[in-house]
């Protein structure tokens, strides 16, 4: 009898979990990693010349339920055309049976690794609003991410940011004219494509310490977009952690009350869309009153000062050369 080594043992495993690509476009490269319903393979579109990600399921299914979910995520991915959500190529049935789809290849570094070369407040607070912005355009084609996280967030080396990972998305509602949704169209349905892995009351679906407490006691009717607003004031948290430089590691009051805000555990206290949300972040960046921070005199003539800080140094230098020399003279 021979005994096979670990790592000949993993190297035919690995082939066995390889997906079947003859008669395909794609050549296979090897495998990326792995996810709740499958695995994501980097492939080459042999026809377009250009590498992509391949989501492919690989967990037993007998009753095609994931099958229909992946599709379904597919489905939503190719419906929000975005410049910072990854776009679907394909999708389909390989030769070995399994459902797949080809997607965007994103080069780059999850949220949480990009963070740590960021020291400046400004520089993440930019990065936050291209999230926001990926966000408020899936709400307004009526999709709520449901697990917004760092690590489903990925910056590129031009800084440009895509959220990913929409397989656990939620159909909120019809959109306006000229931006499909798949799926359902009434109210009841709009959790379930096809009803039988729908989303049911009483089911926890997210990622803890980002899920909105509505989330967490499983309340699934009530969920709207001010759920992912709660993950995005999480992830805005993370991103004013400690590791920032210049500001001591503690995080300016009107930006933790913006956290704060975003964060409440009512709903109806927090911002009331992502674009809201957004809004506040950058009448931060620009010196404006918030809508999370109230305004006082004090905090109004500091702001000003703040903003017009070389114009009043050179009037105050200015006036008191004059009295200088107005003293002088009268000697």
């Amino acid at each position: 009898m021979t005994w096979l080594s670990d790592a000949a043992v993993q190297r035919l495993r690995e082939a066995a979990e390889s997906p079947d690509l003859t008669g395909t476009r794609f050549r296979l490269l090897h495998r990326i990693g792995r996810g709740g319903m499958g695995a994501v393979f980097l492939a080459e579109d042999q026809t377009l010349g250009r590498r992509v990600a391949l989501k492919v399921l690989d967990v037993p299914d007998e009753a095609g339920d994931l099958a229909a979910r992946l599709l379904r995520e597919a489905r939503i991915l190719a419906n929000l055309e975005h410049p910072s959500i990854v776009p679907v190529h394909d999708a389909g049935t390989l030769p070995d049976g399994r459902v797949f789809y080809a997607m965007k290849y994103v080069e780059g570094s999850r949220l949480e690794q990009h963070a740590r070369t960021l020291h400046a407040v400004p520089d993440r607070l930019r990065i936050f609003q291209k999230i926001c912005d990926a966000v408020a355009f899936a709400h307004s084609r009526g999709v709520l991410h449901r697990d917004l996280k760092p690590e489903n967030i990925m910056v590129g080396p031009f800084g440009e940011v895509l959220v990913m990972d929409w397989g656990v998305a939620k159909i909120l509602r019809e959109p306006a004219p000229g931006g499909a949704v798949p799926q359902s169209s009434s109210a009841a349905a709009h959790d379930a494509a096809p009803a039988s892995f729908g989303t049911r009351d009483g089911a926890v679906i997210g990622t803890p310490g980002y899920m909105s407490p509505e989330q967490a006691r499983g309340e699934s009717a009530r969920l709207d977009e001010r759920t992912d607003v709660y993950a995005l004031g999480m992830i805005l948290q993370f991103l004013l952690g400690a590791g920032t430089k210049g500001d001591g590691g503690a995080t300016p009051a009107p930006l933790a009350a913006i956290c704060s805000k975003a964060t409440h555990a009512d709903p109806a206290g927090r911002y009331a869309s992502v674009v809201a949300l957004a809004a506040d972040v950058a009448r931060y960046l620009d010196g404006l009153p918030l809508e999370a921070y109230p305004d006082t005199l004090l905090r109004r003539a500091r702001r000003i000062f703040e903003r017009h800080q070389l114009v009043i140094w050179l009037v105050l230098t200015y006036l008191i050369i004059r009295v200088l020399l107005i003293f002088f003279a009268r000697r």
